[in-house]
């Protein structure tokens, strides 16, 4: 399990970082459905999207501790679910999005648990036995 938390962290982090500069150097053009939305949800999304990198790059760092702490993987994590909560208070209060934001809104929803659930499998791992 320990062995699936850094994979699955290492994936999370070079995807996040990938999606961040994704938004960073095409702004509204980077989202899907937008289509124009002006000069300042375009510098909003590019610095967003400059955090996002930031954010993936977090991920990067906490996946190469030995071991892995379970705190840092539970803030991480805790933040990616705020993102899909963030998106469910959107869909109540201006309806449904475009499609691939709804399959976004899942995996921000659905991915937390999981890393909630391998958290600590790091720091089990390299814990000593216990004596007998």
């Amino acid at each position: 399990m320990a062995k699936a938390l850094r994979l699955l962290m290492q994936v999370m982090g070079w995807t996040s970082v990938a999606i961040g500069l994704f938004h960073l150097l095409l702004g509204n053009a980077a989202i899907p459905g937008a289509g124009s939305a002006g000069a300042t949800v375009d510098s909003w999304g590019r610095f967003m999207g400059a955090a996002f990198a930031g954010y993936g790059l977090a991920w990067l760092w906490v996946a190469r501790q030995r071991p892995i702490p379970a705190t840092a993987v539970r803030w991480l994590a805790g933040v990616f679910l705020l993102g899909g909560l963030g998106r469910l208070i959107s869909l109540a209060v201006d309806g449904w999005p475009q499609w691939f934001q709804v399959v976004l809104a899942a995996i921000e929803l659905g991915l937390p648990p999981v890393f909630l659930w391998l958290a600590p499998a790091d720091e089990r791992a390299a814990a000593p036995e216990p004596a007998r």
